[in-house]
């Protein structure tokens, strides 16, 4: 008799591992700040993105592919030219998300790893060819609009553009220095001769 209700446990049990498995399957959680794009087995990636919440795939046919659409910084170091050749060192401080719209696309093209794989060579392309307009003097001065000058494409959303840390060649930094310091100590020399 006690062997008889183990039997029936075991297969109760066994049965709702298997009915648990399913459920499990057939759902997924898109969380706070998240999109999905669907790749179906048959149809390949969906158009459509999948908004926050549970939501119901068909089992073995539909996977889930979640992005994270907060704003992630990244930090891409640059170093170019400016106009009047003098060589520039700067970080550019990014922060981006995707275009939700754009997430099937994104999926398609890049992977999921598009800030990694896109936003360091395109904002350096754009980045040196907007350096090349400005002197050292103007990039020191005018960084504010040098940074907002920078834009990127691929359906990525750039929130604040930073140019930080920009450091010149050996050779302007010293003119530089020699330049301050003899205005710093000559003018109250020539005001003593008057």
């Amino acid at each position: 008799m006690a062997a008889k209700v183990f039997v029936s446990i075991g297969k109760f049990g066994l049965a709702l591992a298997v009915v648990g498995s399913m459920l499990n399957s057939a759902l997924y959680n898109v969380d706070a700040g998240h999109r999905a794009v669907i790749f179906d087995r048959f149809c390949g990636v969906q158009d459509i993105v999948v908004g926050e919440g549970t939501h119901f795939p068909i089992p073995w046919v539909q996977k889930p592919i979640i992005f994270d659409c907060h704003s992630r910084p990244l930090n891409v170091p640059v170093i170019t030219g400016s106009k009047d050749l003098q060589n520039v060192n700067i970080t550019l401080y990014i922060l981006s998300w995707p275009v939700a719209s754009q997430l099937p696309c994104i999926f398609t093209s890049i992977r999921e790893d598009y800030d990694e794989r896109v936003l360091p060579s395109i904002t350096t392309k754009i980045l040196k060819s907007m350096v090349s307009h400005f002197d050292a003097g103007e990039l020191i001065t005018q960084r504010e609009l040098l940074s907002r000058q920078v834009t990127a494409t691929f359906g990525l959303i750039l929130d604040d553009v930073s140019l930080t840390h920009p450091t010149f060649g050996k050779e302007f930094t010293e003119a530089t220095a020699l330049m301050i310091l003899n205005t710093t100590f000559l003018l109250p020399l020539s005001q003593k001769s008057l």
